[in-house]
């Protein structure tokens, strides 16, 4: 009786961690940023024009998009920049509800963490890619440990298996120091690499005094949510197995 009440509150917690787990390694809102530069496409058109021009004409090209902000967002698979209302807040904007049609969108999954588009040798180049590996190595292993992890603890309930009780709690549990080591990678990237370089890049030349503002998203927020879930799901499954094989 005891073996099955520490199962369902493992199930229990590790159901909803599992969930926070996928949803953060598919939703791409790990680093929001704004910035009032003005709306990509119009910048990036402009550029050659604007570097040409004297400084006076180069602020009337960056003030005429001010009454509205660009929002980037990003994550394992995409990157995004879309503009947005001033008054809004970042994390509320960035809601699939709120989001517009019109979006700036490149594939972002050889990056998960922000890298400088355009060839290795240009000035803006990101010298983390090194450590931009290991993040991507160690988030598609947190998720292949939590699935992994799940389909074991599902296949001991019917056979009542110490070996798969054993072996699924110690998948939970490296699944979820993996994404704590994962989470503690982007916090480090992000509060010590020049991010104000790497989102505004080329607009940045434009607009050399432009107010930026990144912070954590949404993807973040779950994937620290469903750390411990997993931890003490792993643990408790990891328990059982133990106490099985005790008792058999």
């Amino acid at each position: 009786m005891k073996i099955g009440v520490a199962a369902l509150v493992g199930g229990l917690l590790g159901v909803p961690g599992f969930l926070c787990f996928l949803l953060a390694f598919g939703t791409d809102y790990w680093l929001l940023a704004s910035d009032d530069c003005g709306w990509f496409k119009q910048l990036r058109s402009t550029a050659y024009t604007v570097v040409q021009t004297n400084s006076t004409e180069a602020s009337e090209v960056t003030n005429s998009s001010l009454s509205f902000l660009t929002l980037h967002h990003e994550g394992f698979f995409w990157r995004c920049l879309f503009q947005s209302d001033p008054s809004q807040h970042v994390l509320l904007a960035v809601l699939f509800t709120n989001q517009p049609r019109q979006k700036e969108c490149i594939h972002g999954y050889l990056f998960p963490l922000p890298v400088a588009v355009g060839p290795v040798a240009h000035q803006i180049y990101d010298a983390t890619a090194v450590f931009r590996g290991f993040w991507t190595m160690i988030i598609v292993l947190a998720v292949v440990a939590s699935v992994t992890g799940g389909f074991l603890i599902v296949c001991a309930v019917p056979f009542i298996s110490h070996k798969l009780y054993r072996v699924g709690g110690a998948f939970l549990i490296t699944a979820a120091c993996l994404f704590l080591v994962l989470v503690g990678l982007f916090i480090l990237w992000k509060e010590l690499v020049d991010v104000r370089q790497y989102i505004l890049q080329e607009r940045g030349r434009i607009c050399p005094d432009a107010h930026l503002e990144a912070q954590y998203g949404w993807s973040f927020i779950v994937a620290v949510a469903g750390i411990p879930l997993i931890l003490l799901s792993g643990i408790l499954f990891y328990c059982i197995g133990r106490h099985l094989q005790k008792h058999i």
